[in-house]
């Protein structure tokens, strides 16, 4: 929350020069504004971006923000992690690989340079070591899944941590590890720091003499023969965390110790809707002027949809927040998954995709 302090000048140096501290606030300040753009990888770039007033930013290493972008005339919400550290707090970043015919990550490579301006709402996500401190844990990521993990490894760094942490990475080869050269010197700088690399094939011009292939258990043994003790966290493309899963399950690892984000939204669908007998709801959405009817067990945002109410939205889980509506009247049963503060729930707001009618609902949407 802000603290009443005036807001910063737009000079992002002004923030060394002392005075009082303001936090931003995406409900006062819903937008960012891009620093600058670096390229990680032929294929993956880091946007490093600030308030536009110089306001400092206070999250959890390993949460996200979900974006609104404006392509092409339409309005397309993406989930990404802060690769960036809150013990950084002047400014955040999202590092982000390019995916043939991936309509966002193309656009966001092609279009976004230093002084766009990208529409986002707050921190959110429990993926995170503040979640669950532990003195030994074993990070594994794969590809762009490095992200949540950087920023828990970066934290850590930052603050000196005696905490013992083997980083197991796997890329397709040497040119595609994401972050390579900062996390080797992590490694060399941290006594209890070890970063090992996994490629499943040399570069072109950079034959590879470490550890490759895919991770398996021989892997893990290797890099930390305790992986047992430690507490695990991953990210990475769902085959990836689902071989891990087998993996630790196939140890007899215990999974309340293991711990995966995973942002793979694009291929989701809302639920069906429910088409048993249950009594339904009407729903009436004001600026759409549209109503739909609701069975009593199906999401607002299933119904809508199915309808032919297109309502922007990208996890369906309860946790990016995309869906986030006001409703004017009526009660709803919410499952949420974290995308939504207590705060926002007192003043009457919404997840449209993980929310049941309780009675006749109208929704400012």
């Amino acid at each position: 929350m802000l603290d009443g302090s005036p807001a910063a000048s737009n000079d992002p140096m002004s923030a060394l020069a002392g005075g009082p501290v303001a936090y931003w606030d995406p409900e006062v300040e819903g937008e960012l504004v891009c620093r600058a753009v670096r390229d990680e990888t032929h294929d993956v770039r880091t946007f490093i971006l600030a308030s536009p007033s110089g306001r400092l930013f206070r999250y959890e290493p390993g949460q996200f923000l979900t974006f609104e972008f404006e392509i092409g005339g339409t309005a397309v919400s993406r989930c990404y992690t802060m690769s960036s550290t809150p013990t950084r707090p002047h400014l955040v970043s999202i590092t982000v690989k390019r995916t043939p015919g991936g309509e966002v990550s193309e656009w966001l490579h092609a279009t976004v340079r230093p002084g766009t301006r990208l529409r986002t709402g707050g921190f959110t996500g429990g993926f995170t070591c503040t979640a669950h401190p532990a003195p030994r844990a074993l990070y594994l990521s794969g590809g762009s899944g490095i992200t949540p993990l950087m920023s828990m490894a970066r934290a850590h760094d930052d603050l000196a941590s005696d905490a013992d942490i083997v980083f197991l990475h796997a890329a397709r080869t040497p040119s595609d590890t994401i972050f390579r050269t900062e996390l080797e010197l992590m490694a060399r700088h941290r006594e209890g720091f070890r970063f090992i690399p996994v490629c499943e094939r040399d570069a072109p011009r950079e034959p590879w003499h470490g550890l490759r292939g895919r991770i398996d258990a021989g892997m893990l043994r290797l890099a930390a023969p305790d992986f047992m003790e430690r507490e695990v966290f991953t990210c990475g493309p769902a085959p990836f965390m689902a071989a891990v899963r087998a993996i630790l399950g196939d140890a007899g690892f215990d999974m309340q110790h293991y711990h995966e984000e995973s942002f793979e939204f694009g291929e989701l669908e809302p639920p069906a809707p429910d088409t048993g007998t249950q009594a339904g709801f009407t729903v009436e959405f004001t600026r759409s002027g549209v109503s739909v009817q609701c069975e009593a067990g199906t999401f607002v945002l299933a119904a809508a949809r199915a309808a032919g109410l297109r309502l922007p939205f990208a996890c369906t889980k309860g946790v990016c927040g995309t869906c986030k509506s006001r409703v004017v009247s009526g009660r709803v049963d919410m499952q949420h998954g974290g995308g939504i503060r207590q705060r926002e729930i007192d003043q009457g707001m919404a997840l449209l995709c993980c929310s049941r009618p309780l009675s006749d609902l109208v929704i400012d949407r």
